[in-house]
């Protein structure tokens, strides 16, 4: 028996930094196993990621990310990149691709000295992005950004646009819902709103 999950996550870049959002549905097939789940990551200080798949998979790769980063930051007495800990999570999952895949899609997103977005596949791959989707409702979300999506966007203005995108898949997706979660993270640091 396969078992599908869903959700939606959302990320894209403005100028002052990266807003990173998901829905807050957890499902199992067609049972919704929790209502009130954060999908979003904070790696480091400057450095989050959100997740869509297998909720394990996703745990240890954060859990491996958070620690990797705070080794860097012991070793060397400065924090690590955004390139760096996306190159390093793309060579975990590329490596174990074919005996134990992660069943995962990634958005990572962080401030190093520029707002800085990557979307992740299940092999490794990466693209730099200025807007992205993952999950069931990527159909959903990406058409909002598509449309609505400007880098020039306030704050104000990014946070009802990811409202906006998460909600429109949520209306029709169901494996997303509940609500959003949204973070911001700009040169000041990694936020919730």
């Amino acid at each position: 028996m396969e078992l599908k999950t869903g959700t939606t996550t959302v990320g894209f870049v403005i100028k002052d930094g990266v807003i990173l959002a998901t829905d807050k549905r957890a499902s199992m097939g067609y049972y919704i196993a929790n209502k009130n789940v954060n999908k979003i990551a904070k790696i480091d200080d400057h450095i989050g990621m959100t997740i869509a798949g297998s909720v394990g998979d996703a745990q240890f790769l954060i859990r491996l990310l958070q620690n990797s980063s705070r080794y860097y930051r012991l070793n060397s007495e400065k924090r690590i990149s955004v390139d760096a800990i996306v190159n390093y999570l793309s060579n975990v999952l590329f490596y174990n691709r074919y005996h134990f895949p992660f069943l995962v899609q990634l958005i990572i997103g962080g401030y190093d000295n520029k707002p800085k977005l990557f979307a992740l596949d299940m092999v490794g791959g990466v693209t730099e992005e200025k807007y992205v989707a993952t999950g069931s409702g990527t159909t959903l979300a990406i058409s909002v950004l598509e449309n609505e999506y400007r880098e020039d966007l306030s704050l104000d203005e990014a946070i009802q646009l990811a409202n906006k995108a998460i909600k429109t898949a949520i209306q029709r997706d169901m494996g997303s819902g509940e609500g959003v979660n949204i973070a911001f993270i700009s040169k000041k640091g990694f936020k919730y709103i």
